[in-house]
């Protein structure tokens, strides 16, 4: 596993994330919303509540989930600032942090660093030289 293969992982897993808060939400408009039909016909009286029913569990399922991945994401980014804090040059690791730990934009870091675009992607590469991914990780096993 390359240096940024290894640190791009907690944007991975923090998006994972985003998208199952996102599927909470969806879940919770569809359990929540009311729509009576009326009809003649009969209807089984469980039908709307084993629907009903449904929906929830898959909403406390997938909040299971995130928990679990919020455990994971904090422990994965405190591995990496671990693994930042071992690069020397404190440039880089501002940058790495930035990046990595705050997903933020390389436009903003060049902004906030005071730098052109070019020259912070140059010193990305720099910084990334500098990376010492953790043996586990070296073999292609991954956490996430």
């Amino acid at each position: 596993m390359t240096a940024k293969e290894y640190l791009s992982q907690a944007r991975y897993l923090d998006n994972r994330i985003k998208s199952k808060l996102l599927q909470i939400d969806s879940l919770n408009e569809l359990a929540t919303r009311c729509t009576p039909s009326y009809s003649d016909m009969p209807k089984s009286p469980n039908r709307e509540g084993s629907r009903m029913e449904s929906a929830i569990l898959d909403i406390i399922e997938l909040e299971d989930e995130i928990s679990k991945d919020v455990v994971e994401l904090v422990a994965l980014k405190k591995e990496i600032v671990e693994v930042i804090k071992q690069v020397g040059n404190t440039e880089y690791q501002t940058l790495l942090e930035e990046r990595y730990l705050c997903f933020i934009t390389w436009e903003q870091i060049a902004v906030d660093m005071g730098y052109e675009l070019r020259y912070i992607h140059k010193l990305h590469g720099k910084a990334l030289e500098e990376v010492k991914v953790p043996a586990f990780y070296e073999g292609g096993h991954e956490m996430t």
